[in-house]
């Protein structure tokens, strides 16, 4: 199955040219309780193949323990970014639809160590000195959910303290049942704070500082 056009590819092997460094895909499967993993593998192998770049690592989930430990994998399919500021931007469920612009943001932004936040906002998060987890609620069809999910990432970047995951809430029903979405993109931080809809910069910085002074 070929995910993307011609078109399509092309205009990632242009952005992937531009690329000022490698970047990895850590991706996690398995094959018993996960129906989507098999499609999302393909996704990223064939995504893999468009930049000598972009590197692509596969692991099991319940085989490879040791290494889904390492990256604090809990549900699959999963993909985490590790680029030159680390590995704590994730993927949980196929970044298909609107998300695509998320997962090529996100490869771009783990090359380079300037990360495009204000000079208050890297300040602020320079201060972090607890964990907190970004966790932000999408569909592929939401057109204001990439913006949310850039953000966090931004976040995670910028702090070693932070986390940022995107979640496919049709792909794990299960967990937007827990967190009560009803609308996307809803973001959750450090399992308590609760934003619904895209956020401006000050929004989701007020909320990590608040999970982080708890």
């Amino acid at each position: 199955m070929t995910f993307m056009d011609t078109q399509t590819a092309d205009e990632v092997k242009k952005r992937f040219s531009e690329l000022p460094g490698e970047v990895k895909i850590v991706f996690f499967t398995e094959a018993l309780m996960c129906q989507t993993c098999g499609l999302a593998e393909d996704f990223y192998k064939e995504l893999a193949t468009l930049s000598e770049k972009v590197k692509l690592e596969i692991y099991n989930k319940v085989t490879d323990t040791e290494k889904a430990a390492a990256y604090g994998v809990e549900q699959t399919p999963a993909a985490i970014i590790e680029g030159i500021n680390g590995a704590r931007i994730r993927f949980y469920g196929i970044p298909a639809g609107y998300e695509f612009i998320s997962l090529l943001e996100a490869l771009r932004n783990s090359t380079v160590l300037a990360v495009d936040l204000q000079p208050e906002t890297l300040a602020a998060l320079g201060g972090v000195n607890k964990p907190v987890n970004i966790k932000v609620f999408v569909t592929p069809t939401c057109p204001y959910c990439p913006a949310a999910v850039v953000l966090a990432h931004k976040f995670a970047l910028a702090s070693p303290q932070i986390t940022a995951e995107m979640v496919e809430a049709s792909e794990f029903p299960a967990l937007a049942g827990k967190y009560e979405v009803a609308g996307v993109p809803q973001i959750v931080v450090n399992e308590k704070i609760k934003l619904v809809g895209a956020q401006p910069e000050s929004a989701m910085l007020a909320a990590v500082l608040q999970a982080a002074a708890q």
